[in-house]
Parts: C-alpha cells; structure tokens; sequence
C-alpha cells in the first residue's frame, strides 16, 4: 500500500464562516498598511476551502485614448476597467488559520498556477500569499 501524501494544491477544508471574516480582516489591514494607493478596492471571498483575492485599479489609458472608431467612449472604456478585477490569487485552506496553500492567477492561460511561497514551502499565511500576489499591483 502506498504511503499516504498530502497534497498542498489539492483537497482542503470548507472555510468556516466563524473564520472567514476573520482572515477577510487580516487581508484588508495587511493591504492596506503596506499597499495604500495601489489599489481602489480589494474583493475577498470565499468558496468552499479557497479564498479569493482580486483587486480593482485605477486604469492608465494613454493621453491620445481612444482611437478613431472606438466602440465606446474614454468615460466609458475607464468606468468598463474600474470594474474589472484583476485576480491576484487563490488560497486553499486545511483547517489553520495561518497554513494554507497558494495559487496565482494567470492570465496567459487564465487558471490558477499553484506556486510555492516565498519561504521556499508550499504554505503560508493569507498576508504572505497576498505579499507575493501583490506584484500585479505595482
């Protein structure tokens, strides 16, 4: 019989809702202290075992914006990007509020790619994961 493995980008628990407000909070103030003006607003959200994180930006449209025949308005191309997130990552939970595993979004292939931590492993708190996500943001 094989050995049984766990699994960092597979598997996990079912965030509960006592916990998710929570790790919602830690992510918000952690953003906030070291990423003030990178962003408009940030989106946490959970679903079953992942977290989500996703922010909004300010679009930068060249001064010249838009070119002739343009489907749409400049007010109406910037107010279109508001709201459009830019996914930073997916964090898997297995049940510790500070070990979870992470996953960028890629927008080459449009998935999310599982990746290791900056601590050289495959977990990691919520902040760390957002630290290393962070680099779409600047």
């Amino acid at each position: 019989m094989a050995p049984w493995v766990k699994d960092p980008h597979g598997g996990g628990t079912k965030v509960p809702k006592a916990a998710q407000e929570r790790i919602r909070q830690r992510i918000l103030q952690y953003a906030e202290v070291h990423y003030a003006g990178k962003y408009n607003r940030l989106d946490v959200r959970f679903r079953s075992q992942f977290c989500y994180i996703d922010a909004y930006v300010e679009p930068n449209l060249p001064a010249n914006f838009p070119p002739p025949n343009f489907p749409e308005t400049r007010e109406e191309c910037l107010e279109r990007m508001r709201n459009e997130p830019l996914h930073l990552c997916r964090l898997r939970y297995f049940g510790d509020a500070d070990s979870w595993s992470f996953a960028f979004y890629t927008y080459s292939n449009e998935k999310y790619e599982p990746c290791m931590f900056r601590n050289g492993t495959f977990y990691g708190t919520p902040e760390e994961a957002f630290q290393a996500s962070a680099m779409y943001l600047e």
